[in-house]
């Protein structure tokens, strides 16, 4: 969460947690995951570092993938 903190001045995440169970080549993983916001406005500068962001952060916690999702943000 320091990358996103540092990049773009906030982040935020839910406290509790989230249990993933999924299957990859018939092994079972289980996951103990969180979920982090950080709303940012739709660059491709922005697209590029979460791009980044995401393999950084496979190779940090070893893992085969990681699911980041983008989403358009009206704010009122």
């Amino acid at each position: 969460m320091l990358d996103l903190e540092e990049r773009f001045g906030a982040v935020s995440a839910e406290t509790q947690l989230i249990e993933g169970r999924w299957r990859h080549q018939g092994e079972l993983y289980r996951d103990e995951l969180i979920r982090v916001f950080c709303d940012v406005p739709d660059t491709d500068q922005n697209l590029q570092f979460f791009v980044e962001l995401k393999e950084r952060l496979k190779a940090r916690f070893q893992q085969l993938d990681i699911w980041m999702t983008t989403y358009p943000l009206g704010v009122i």
